[in-house]
Parts: structure tokens; sequence; C-alpha cells
């Protein structure tokens, strides 16, 4: 009698640490894939605000391009006659488009008589740095190991876009010297023209993104 008590108390006992473990077995599992999840939003969140960085350079760059002259592709010089100080509704005449991008910035007038020296919309980032992906002697596809991998990466970096707009706002002392634009130690001060520069970056649809990440500089720029 005691025997079948004992068979019957090692069989319950047996179920119930059956069941223990794979409760634990499965909120390991959870927390497991919780983790996993986390890290690839965090490192999604990253690239966006890397995105949304080579969004402000690039307006930057837009900028130095107008007000020194435009770079001609087959000699690589400036063509100084073609210096223009950009001013807001100078390129386009239209109001900015209400983006997702432009709407993150709650600083600024929703009006019609709103007006910026230029506004960019759903770029590609991967279009920047394809050329990493197709010259076989850049370290990263020397570093990457199969082919698999390097259509994965790019397929991933494909999903980010960008956006960026400026504004002038008005004249400002510049502090630099010498015949470009790039600052110096020196203390010399002339007048330069203040832009505010916003920038987006984007993971997926530009009309509807999954992740939006603004930035915005002053930048002062003088001939």
């Amino acid at each position: 009698m005691n025997s079948k008590k004992q068979n019957g108390f090692a069989l319950v006992l047996s179920l119930v640490l059956l069941l223990a473990m794979s409760l634990m077995g499965g909120a390991l599992i959870v927390v497991a894939s919780s983790d996993h999840q986390g890290n690839n939003s965090s490192d999604e969140y990253q690239q966006t605000f890397f995105v949304a960085e080579t969004a402000l350079m690039q307006a930057e760059k837009s900028l130095i391009d107008k007000m020194m002259g435009p770079v001609a592709l087959d000699s690589g010089n400036r063509n100084r006659a073609a210096r223009i100080i950009p001013v807001n509704g100078g390129v386009d005449a239209d109001a900015p488009n209400q983006t997702p991008c432009f709407r993150s910035f709650r600083n600024l007038s929703r009006d019609d008589t709103f007006r910026v020296v230029e506004q960019i919309e759903n770029q590609s980032f991967f279009s920047l740095i394809e050329p990493i992906f197709t010259d076989p002697s850049f370290p990263l596809v020397a570093t990457i190991d199969t082919e698999g991998a390097i259509e994965d990466e790019r397929e991933k970096l494909q999903q980010y876009r960008y956006e960026f707009f400026s504004v002038n706002s008005g004249t400002s002392i510049y502090k630099g010297a010498g015949g470009s634009l790039k600052k110096t130690s020196e203390n010399t001060q002339r007048q330069g023209t203040a832009y505010r520069i916003y920038g987006c970056g984007m993971m997926g649809n530009a009309n509807n993104p999954e992740i939006l990440i603004p930035l915005e500089k002053i930048i002062v720029l003088s001939h």
C-alpha cells in the first residue's frame, strides 16, 4: 500500500517538475526573443539617427555649393560665376510641402507665407553609399564573407530615406579668414549669412515612416 502511495507521489512530483521546467523554458524563450527584438529596434533607431545626420550634411553641402558655386563634374572646379546667396523662396516660390519630416518640427510656421531656401524630399540613403557595395577593394566588402550577407545588408539599408530643408535666418557675424567657407583659428570678423537647416532620417515609407528622427542645426556662411 505504501509502495503504491510512493509511486503515485513520485508521478505527481514528476509532472509538477515537468510543468515547472516547461514554464521556465517558455519564459526564457520569451525573454530571449524580447532581447533580440529590442536589439534590432535599437540598431534601427541608431541607423536612422545616422541617416538624419547625413541629411544635415547634405543640406550644408547644398548651401555651400550655391554660395561658392557648383562643382563641375568634368574638372572638379567650382563655377564661381554661378555663386549666389541662397534666400527663402529663391529656388521654389511655393510653400514647403507638409511632409512628415516638416511636421515633426513643431516650431515652424504652417501658413502659406512661410518660405524655405529649398526642400529636398524622399532621398535614398543607400544611393549615397552604394559605391561601398560595388567596389570589391572597399574594406566592408572584403570583410563580409558571403554574397548573401552583402545582399542582406544592401536590402536592409535600402529601407532608409532622408529629407532636408533650410531657412535663411538673416545676417550674422562670421568669424574666420581665407577664401573658403571653412573657419580658421583667426579672429577676423565679417558679415555672414545664418542658415537654420533641418534634416530627417526615416526608416520605411517616407510618407508614413516606421521611424523618424528629426535634427536641426545653425550654420553661418560667408563669401
